[in-house]
Formats: structure tokens, C-alpha cells, sequence
């Protein structure tokens, strides 16, 4: 089965804010079965960072994985309006996170980024506080790419 087209689920979390701190996504074909999932433990960190490393990481795997058209669900409303340009990103620590992740989007053929509500995310969610209670990483997606324009990121 093709991986053109997929669908992203991505959620960071920190307990406190800023707190300990977790990113999680899935990546679903549209028959609904995985092709990858991940969560990676990010230190102390905000949850909005967490939210935007998230989304971050599951761009780079679709696009890595081949994805040319692709539908990503976040449950955070700030991230989503800053996407779609109804919100400026104000703080200069989410500034470059921003900008990675637009860059990234002009990646696809076919993108487009929704609000979801957090019932609906559940997957991405588990998989976030799974990096968290372990300090570590847990799924199957490859590391987050470490590189120039990315250590700062992870």
C-alpha cells in the first residue's frame, strides 16, 4: 500500500509549564492502519515548545516516509491559528519552531493542519506521556533528524 498520502496526529505535552516535558504523533494511512508512531522525552520544557516539537517531528517522518499529500491534526487551537496565520507567534522561543514547521509544510504537494479535540487525540497524547514517565523514547518512528538547522529543536 502506498504511503502518499497519510494522516498526522501529533501532541506535546509538559507537566507544569514549563515542566517535564513530552512530543507524540501518528502516522495513519487513510484506511486508518499505522505507519509510524513515536514519543520522545524533551527535557524541561512549555507545552506550546512541546506542541510545535511534535507536529515538527511527525512533518519530518511523513515527509521522510515518501507522504505527499497530508492531513495534520493537532489539539492545540494556538498552534493551529499561528499555521494558519490567524495568530502571530509573539514569544521568541516559538519563533523558530514556527518557521521549521512552515518550512516543512512547503514540503508537501498537499497539506492541511485542523484543530482536533483532545478526546480525538488520544493516541498522540499517550505516546507524549509515555516519553515523559520514561525520560526516554518509545514507538517506532526513526530519531527526530539532528542537524544545523534542527539541534536546537531536540
Amino acid at each position: 500500500m502506498s504511503d502518499d498520502v497519510a494522516i498526522l496526529h501529533s501532541d506535546g505535552g509538559a507537566r507544569g509549564n514549563p515542566g517535564p516535558a513530552g512530543a507524540g504523533f501518528i502516522l495513519t494511512r487513510p484506511d486508518g492502519s499505522t505507519i509510524c508512531r513515536g514519543g520522545r522525552y524533551l527535557g524541561e520544557t512549555t507545552n506550546n515548545i512541546a506542541e510545535y516539537k511534535a507536529l515538527i517531528w511527525g512533518l519530518e517522518t511523513a515527509r521522510d516516509r515518501g507522504v505527499s499529500t497530508l492531513s495534520a491534526f493537532l489539539d492545540s487551537e494556538l498552534i493551529v491559528k499561528q499555521i494558519a496565520g490567524t495568530y502571530r507567534v509573539k514569544h521568541p522561543n516559538m519563533k523558530p519552531l514556527y518557521q521549521r514547521a512552515v518550512a516543512l509544510m512547503g514540503g508537501f504537494s498537499k497539506i492541511s493542519v485542523g484543530h482536533v479535540r483532545r478526546e480525538n487525540n488520544k493516541e498522540a497524547d499517550i505516546l507524549a506521556n509515555e516519553a515523559m514517565d520514561c525520560r526516554g523514547t518509545v514507538g517506532d518512528a526513526d530519531e527526530p533528524a539532528e542537524g544545523p538547522d534542527q539541534t536546537s529543536l531536540f
